[in-house]
């Protein structure tokens, strides 16, 4: 409901605005009614009205007075100045003070409805603009810490943790949630982006479901509400998971090939042989023998020989601070980066970068 006050020093006039606005119809409410320019003031502050109705000529603060108070203190309040004086020096004031409109006692109907129909339309107009930035804003802010949680989802995955996909699920919610109601536009892109990574970490882990080839099935009920959305990304993520459990549980022999590959998109995460075996539903005496007699080195010197490749690469772009590059290939210790890859390469990463 949008509140009104109503400011004329003769109460009959204020009995004529009351009476003729069409107040229900507008899904308006007169919640105050004031004398002068000064009592106007003071329940323009304690009754927030989004309108203001008010003659020109007052005893006290006049108007203008009260024009000129308002446009400082509540810029965005609408205004509609009434006065029994087709004088052009009101009307000036009027303009200057922002008033949306200028109407001449007796007031017509028409005319003073039309106004408030303008002033209705601009305050829906200028609340449904604040409540866009207000949803882009809110985006921003989930979506950034979003990451974490893709982050999270992406390691237990690739753990084979079925519990920390579920419980990662729930968290998601729960920050959702402490933003108040989801839009089904913000629900879609949650969704969206959770099942492409899920694609993603479908193919890196050699899973290669007809569901996550084609696309999972999303349907408009599935955005209706942050409960629905989140269980159906429950679902896609734990399905898939058991797939892959499945696929290398009952496998014949050991895919060595399928192993390596897993290093390759995995290299950067905190990769043990204990891990690796785990994922893979063999010992991790076994892994380690036949993945060097295969490949002709241990598990961990392959997973350091990708990183260095991957930072050596990564140096010959100067935009990449040194920090960055140690980072993406899985140091969060710069000094350690530095001396794994004076280790390997018998140079510095600075020393590096200035050759190529």
């Amino acid at each position: 409901m949008i509140r009104v006050l109503i400011v004329d020093d003769e109460p009959w006039n204020r009995d004529i605005l009351k009476t003729f606005g069409a107040w229900e119809r507008l899904g308006m409410s007169v919640v105050g009614e004031a004398e002068d320019g000064d009592e106007a003031f003071r329940l323009a502050g304690e009754l927030s009205p989004q309108i203001v109705i008010t003659d020109m000529r007052m005893p006290g603060a006049d108007g203008v007075e009260l024009l000129q108070a308002l446009n400082h203190h509540f810029p965005d309040m609408k205004i509609i100045v009434v006065s029994g004086y087709d004088d052009f020096a009101y009307a000036k004031h009027a303009i200057r003070y922002k008033a949306v409109d200028y109407l001449l006692k007796p007031v017509n109907p028409v005319e003073l409805n039309a106004v408030l129909l303008k002033c209705k339309d601009d305050l829906e107009a200028k609340a449904a603009e604040q409540q866009q930035q207000e949803a882009v804003e809110l985006d921003y802010e989930f979506f950034h810490k979003l990451s974490r949680y893709k982050q999270l989802l992406r390691l237990y995955f690739n753990e084979l943790n079925r519990e920390g996909v579920q419980m990662t699920c729930k968290q998601v919610l729960q920050e959702l949630e402490s933003y108040g109601e989801s839009s089904p536009h913000m629900l879609g892109r949650l969704v969206q982006e959770l099942l492409s990574q899920l694609k993603e970490l479908a193919a890196s882990n050699g899973l290669d479901t007809p569901t996550a080839k084609a696309g999972f099935p999303l349907s408009q009920d599935t955005l209706s509400s942050a409960d629905r959305a989140l269980e159906f990304l429950s679902v896609c993520y734990v399905q898939e998971l058991e797939q892959l459990i499945r696929q290398r549980k009952y496998k014949n022999k050991l895919n060595l090939e399928e192993v390596r590959r897993y290093m390759d998109s995995h290299f950067a995460e905190p990769i043990t042989l204990e891990q690796l075996a785990k994922n893979f539903f063999v010992s991790k005496e076994y892994m380690s023998k036949v993945f060097k007699q295969e490949y002709g080195q241990n598990v961990t010197d392959y997973i350091v020989q990708r990183r260095m490749e991957k930072a050596r690469e990564w140096l010959t772009d100067k935009q990449i601070s040194i920090k960055a590059v140690a980072e993406m290939a899985g140091y969060e210790d710069v000094s350690y980066f530095y001396r794994v890859f004076k280790r390997h390469f018998g140079m510095a990463p600075g020393e590096m970068r200035k050759e190529q």
